[in-house]
């Protein structure tokens, strides 16, 4: 459940720019205004980010200052993707692209392969687990089910942290990992899996990064033809970012900085899986003139959650907890967290399932409550708890809703009978959208009553009655909609991975359940050895349990129950106690020693215009004219040459083709693309110039301070009409 589903479900199109701008506050605002120039938006949960930065893509688009086709926004899931693009679309920015790292480079990769390598694409490998298998037995190494899956996490997370097998070793024990099997095992293992794949001509998830970063690092080309496809990037959950994706990130946006970034370094739970926020962390440092919003007024949930939700990191260590935000709750009070202790894991299950069971008949919709827990093992027991209360449940992370098979058919029924209904019996007596959808449907297996019991016949009939539901809605927004117009909602719900809500209660691990939240959640098994798992063992896995269980308490909007139990069976020993994380926070509990990390507040900061690192300070930005006609220069590539493309160029076309030569014998010896030496623009702009000293070199936009100390005295001796040897020689 997301907060999107809070909103009129179909709300109506904001009618201008400013419009769109309208209901957000004063930091908010400042995101989606500030379109220029790196931004960085700290954004604590239910802060209402996704808002900020989709009104800030939408008042772009819709003001003219930036192109539907020239932003691309990047998150890290399908469900997140297509969220944002059903929101965007609902602001009348449907052009836009909100895609996965991995979506947009398998684009590239695929419309790229035959200019670049040529022939066929290997196919792309879904799962990997048996390749590994099959990698372990050409080794001779015996894995059992639980090793398969530790190694191919080993696998995944050097190739995201572009290690090579034999590097494997050294970098797992730099980043402190503790391998499931001998490092130099793994290490032969990752180099048989690449050869595995080789042989067979596929790929995984983690080339799909890989080739297309090594495709913008050698082909100048096809990077330049991507770079003026896209002008503009925003990076959603920015501190879940590996150095892959960081890598083909500055590739894509090459010397520019027209990039938004979104993260909060208290919501980074996936290290385990080569994700780092020292990119969010370190962006003012690479990016000294970014301006730095911080969200802290907490929208979401009441100010006793968020009390919870501050005072679990106020013990919290290290650099994470240097940056946290104090969040601010914007609503009205409402119930004190209940915590409950029980003898064993099937009490509190039971416990779990008789409150939900009353809230459910108190009028709590079963959608709106919520069970997380630390592992997915968990899980079975609480599905037994809620089948026996009769409480209808769905599980997070199972089949995406429209790829469910009854989901495909009910569209095709719902399709045929919009193209074909006067033809059909069942649509005779109905005049109504939703009882035309409700006809339909009883073909399919929906009954105005839901099914007894659990299982599959439940979960069909769940998706049904979620499908009834919307045509319900959306004939409410919509009253002269017809069910062709309902089937085209469908197709674009479908495109946009957008979802409607299935009525049962949602029981997800706390990993899954990242970005999304419910009137009620239940943390269940909030036990030392499960919260902090037994396995995390040095502080920063410590502390990455403590962020997991902060993402876990602010999923809730208005009640939290925090349980756990002193046994695993019934009659067990009772030697469990509750979490370390709790202490000073449960009633008759006292703080553990340690230090309170002082709370960052809201607001904006504005960096320093033109800076970089600790480099000397670039003059600070003025409009840029023509040098010919004086026009306003907006066009990067323009604003390189200080001149309009249609000007007369006074060139020296001697002098540059000096200046290329140089370059490639540079790039080669340096093993890296011509462009990151200096891009054709910049030479361009040299051999128009002609500088005379460092001081005119340095004012050439793509002229750096760290390339002008590199390569600056062998650019002004080419500039001079001296050979390099003797421009040495004079040194």
């Amino acid at each position: 459940m997301t907060a999107a589903t809070h909103s009129t479900l179909f709300p109506q199109v904001p009618d201008s720019a400013d419009a769109v701008l309208e209901g957000l506050d004063p930091e908010q605002r400042e995101v989606a205004t500030a379109l220029h120039g790196p931004v960085c938006v700290l954004a604590g949960a239910g802060t209402g980010k996704t808002r900020a930065i989709t009104h800030r893509i939408a008042y772009g688009v819709r003001a003219g200052i930036l192109h539907p086709s020239s932003v691309l926004a990047v998150t890290f899931t399908n469900r997140a993707a297509g969220e944002m693009r059903g929101r965007l679309r609902q602001l009348g920015a449907g052009g836009v692209q909100a895609r996965t790292f991995h979506s947009a480079a398998l684009r590239q990769l695929q419309y790229f392969w035959p200019k670049a390598i040529g022939g066929a694409m290997p196919r792309l490998v879904d799962r990997k687990i048996q390749l590994v298998a099959d990698a372990a037995a050409a080794c001779r190494i015996r894995l059992d089910r639980g090793e398969l899956r530790d190694v191919t996490a080993e696998i995944e997370w050097s190739k995201v942290t572009q290690t090579v097998p034999a590097d494997y070793a050294p970098a797992a024990a730099k980043a402190g990992r503790e391998s499931p099997r001998d490092p130099a095992e793994i290490a032969q293992l990752y180099a048989a899996y690449e050869d595995v794949k080789r042989e067979r001509s596929v790929i995984d998830f983690e080339d799909v990064l890989l080739l297309t970063v090594a495709v913008l690092q050698d082909r100048h080309d096809i990077a330049e033809q991507i770079r003026a496809q896209y002008q503009h990037f925003v990076v959603d959950e920015y501190q879940d970012v590996s150095p892959l994706q960081q890598r083909l990130l500055e590739l894509w946006l090459g010397e520019r900085d027209s990039l938004c970034v979104v993260g909060d370094a208290s919501q980074t739970i996936y290290s385990f899986t080569g994700a780092t926020p020292d990119h969010l962390l370190d962006f003012r440092t690479r990016h000294p003139g970014a301006t730095v919003v911080k969200l802290v007024r907490d929208y979401r949930s009441t100010p006793q959650v968020v009390h919870l939700a501050n005072g679990l990191l106020a013990q919290a260590r290290g650099r994470a907890a240097d940056h946290r935000l104090e969040l601010v709750s914007q609503r009205p009070a409402g119930p004190e967290p209940v915590y409950a202790e029980y003898t064993d894991e099937p009490a509190e299950a039971e416990g779990a399932a008789r409150r939900i069971r009353e809230l459910v008949d108190s009028g709590v919709p079963a959608s709106e409550i919520a069970v997380l827990f630390r592992t997915n093992a968990q899980s079975e027991t609480y599905e037994q708890a809620l089948a026996d209360a009769a409480v209808p449940y769905q599980l997070r992370g199972a089949e995406r809703f429209f790829d469910r098979p009854e989901v495909r058919k009910a569209g095709i029924a719902l399709r045929g009978a919009a193209r074909f209904g006067g033809n059909d019996s069942l649509l005779d007596d109905v005049v109504d959208l939703p009882s035309q959808v409700r006809a339909v449907l009883s073909g399919e297996g929906w009954t105005t009553q839901p099914p007894a019991g659990s299982g599959a016949v439940r979960e069909r009939w769940e998706s049904l009655a979620a499908l009834v539901n919307l045509a319900q809605d959306f004939a409410a927004a919509r009253p002269a909609a017809t069910l062709a117009d309902l089937v085209a909602e469908l197709d674009e719900r479908a495109n946009a991975q957008h979802a409607p809500t299935v009525q049962g209660v949602t029981l997800a691990s706390l990993h899954s359940a990242k970005g999304l939240e419910w009137d009620v959640v239940f943390l269940v098994g909030v036990a030392e050895g499960m919260m902090p798992i037994t396995y995390a063992k040095t502080d920063e896995q410590i502390e990455e349990e403590r962020r997991l269980l902060y993402v876990g308490v602010t999923r809730a909007r208005e009640h939290l129950h925090v349980s756990w139990a002193l046994s695993r069976s019934p009659g067990g020993r009772p030697s469990r106690r509750p979490s370390r994380f709790l202490d000073g926070l449960r009633p008759g509990s006292t703080a553990t020693a340690g230090r309170t990390a002082a709370g960052g507040a809201g607001g904006i900061e504005r960096g320093i215009p033109g800076t970089r690192g600790s480099t000397p300070k670039r003059a600070q930005r003025v409009p840029a004219r023509c040098r010919v006609c004086g026009r306003t220069l907006t066009d990067p590539g323009e604003m390189k040459l200080m001149r309009c493309d249609d000007c007369p160029s006074d060139m020296n076309e001697g002098l540059y083709e000096r200046l290329r030569e140089w370059r490639a014998d540079q790039a080669r010896s340096s093993g890296q693309p011509a462009f990151c030496v200096f891009t054709d623009r910049t030479l361009m702009a040299i051999a128009e110039s002609a500088p005379d000293d460092e001081r005119e070199l340095a004012r050439i936009p793509g002229v750096g301070m760290r390339k002008l100390t590199r390569y600056g005295a062998d650019v002004l001796a080419i500039c001079a009409g001296q050979s390099l040897a003797e421009s040495r020689d004079q040194d």
